[in-house]
């Protein structure tokens, strides 16, 4: 009851090494690849360019996107902020009028 049971797992769950390695034989030659072939009458495809380019639009829809982007997170973080301004000043507000209650209670006895 207390002696550890140790699982026996069936199928491997790593990767597999085979026992015998395989042994490069001199014989076999490496293979060459052939020489691609140029063709004169197309143009040669543009280089790849690590750069973005952008339109005057694309720019310009880049540039408002933004902007309306900071105008709603903007509009979203004040109205958090007024929703907690106004919560506070609420429980402030009755804080005061349950302090003026108890205390017109303690003076009237």
């Amino acid at each position: 009851m207390f002696q550890p049971r140790i699982p026996v797992n069936p199928l491997p769950t790593g990767i597999v090494t085979p026992l015998v390695q395989p042994t490069v034989t001199a014989d076999i030659a490496p293979h060459q690849m052939a020489a691609p072939v140029v063709c004169n009458h197309h143009a040669p495809a543009p280089a790849p360019s690590s750069a973005v380019r952008l339109t005057p639009t694309g720019l310009a829809v880049a540039v408002a996107s933004g902007a309306g982007a900071v105008l709603v997170v903007g509009a979203v973080l004040v109205s958090m902020l007024l929703a907690v301004a106004v919560s506070a000043a609420s429980v402030a507000v009755c804080a005061v009028v349950l302090r003026s209650l108890l205390n017109g209670q303690h003076r009237r006895r």
